[in-house]
């Protein structure tokens, strides 16, 4: 069914536009939504007065539109995505993407009017068409490259798990050490204990031997004084 716009709808056409559309679309949303109406011949004739009595604005919006087109001339918009091998991104570019990138350097263009005229599947340049003007459709180029920095990033996250990895380690083979050095800490204490209890047995034994031997001489001593004591006053006895 063909809808006469009275209003400007994005994608689809402007104000006092005649645009086909599928019946459901223009009865139940275009019409309904105050975006057009129905394009009879009572509604033609409508905007064909309209037209003429707006003749003189509708130049002066054509020649905003071409002033547009003329400021935005050869534009070539710049993207970076992840790359892959043989120069393949990940990711996408969008018309709103563009729309925005568009925006940023001062021009309004609605995302609903930019078509890429082909898949961006690989770095390189590709072709946009913007919808200006019912009469005006403007080319430019988008250029897509790979996202070095992006890369450097994640090769620099490997040589950090990598630095981690060999730091635990380290840390890993000093508590190692640090056991091992308690260890035999532990086993010389133990052993120096042991070493020094046995010498204080000895020393012991030694002594208890030493005052055995000095009591056993001071008893022989004493008993040959006893016995030397008795044989003389034996001999006394005899002379008297």
């Amino acid at each position: 069914m063909d809808v006469i716009l009275i209003k400007d709808v994005p994608g689809l056409g402007f104000k006092d536009e005649v645009v086909n559309v599928k019946n459901g679309y223009g009865r139940n949303y275009l019409i309904p939504q105050g975006f057009g109406v129905l394009a009879n011949k009572s509604n033609n004739k409508v905007l064909e007065e309209n037209l003429k009595q707006t003749a003189k604005k509708q130049e002066e919006i054509l020649k905003e539109a071409q002033k547009l087109a003329k400021k935005i001339g050869d534009l070539v918009l710049e993207f970076k995505l992840k790359t892959g091998s043989d120069d393949k991104v990940f990711g996408s570019i969008t018309t709103s993407k563009i729309s925005k990138n568009l925006q940023e350097k001062g021009f309004e263009i609605h995302k609903k009017n930019i078509s890429i005229l082909s898949k961006v599947n690989s770095v390189g340049e590709y072709d946009v068409e913007l919808k200006i003007h019912k009469d005006i459709k403007h080319p430019i180029k988008i250029n897509v490259t790979g996202d070095i920095t992006k890369i450097k990033k994640r090769k620099s996250k490997k040589d950090d798990a990598s630095k981690e990895k060999v730091s635990k380690k380290a840390i890993d083979s000093k508590k190692d050490l640090n056991e091992n050095e308690e260890a035999k800490a532990s086993k010389e204490t133990k052993a120096s204990k042991e070493t020094k209890e046995t010498k204080a047995s000895k020393e012991t034994k030694e002594t208890k031997a030493s005052k055995e031997t000095k009591e056993t001489k001071e008893t022989k001593a004493s008993k040959a004084t006893k016995e030397t004591k008795e044989t003389k006053a034996s001999k006394e006895t005899k002379k008297l």
